[in-house]
């Protein structure tokens, strides 16, 4: 094996993403309609560590409806940044206040409860296997 080997896979392209504050792509899931507001912050569709990462910044404000009915697949961690909620998942609820986080399955039921303190904000970081074709 020659010595290069050793030294493709440094060689080999790595994306990375950088968003400038404020500068997040301002996009519709479900919970849009209940007027929750997601900026995506990032996003890599192809990469070695076969896991998509989704890091979204939600704002919910005086316009904004409880949903505590979000269900998807792959694993959920939120960060509170700004106002308190309570927070839906599975069975149990969750106060979240500034500095607390939440990891979770997003498998089970899960969102927003009881709109406490506005304006919330916090970040939502959900993780799911990368599809991979067999081609």
């Amino acid at each position: 094996m020659p010595v290069t080997a050793f030294f493709r896979r440094y060689e080999e392209p790595r994306n990375a993403v950088f968003v400038k504050a404020g500068e997040g792509v301002e996009l519709e899931r479900r919970g849009t309609r209940a007027g929750h507001q997601y900026n995506l912050l990032g996003h890599i569709d192809n990469n070695t560590a076969g896991v998509i990462v989704e890091p979204y910044l939600i704002t919910l404000t005086a316009d904004s409806d409880t949903f505590p009915a979000f269900q998807h697949e792959g694993m959920e961690f939120l960060y509170m940044l700004e106002g308190e909620v309570v927070y839906r998942h599975g069975d149990r609820l969750f106060t979240m206040q500034p500095g607390d986080s939440l990891f979770f399955d997003a498998d089970a039921r899960h969102g927003p409860e009881e709109l406490v303190k506005l304006p919330i904000r916090y970040l939502s970081i959900i993780s799911y296997p990368q599809m991979r074709s067999n081609i």
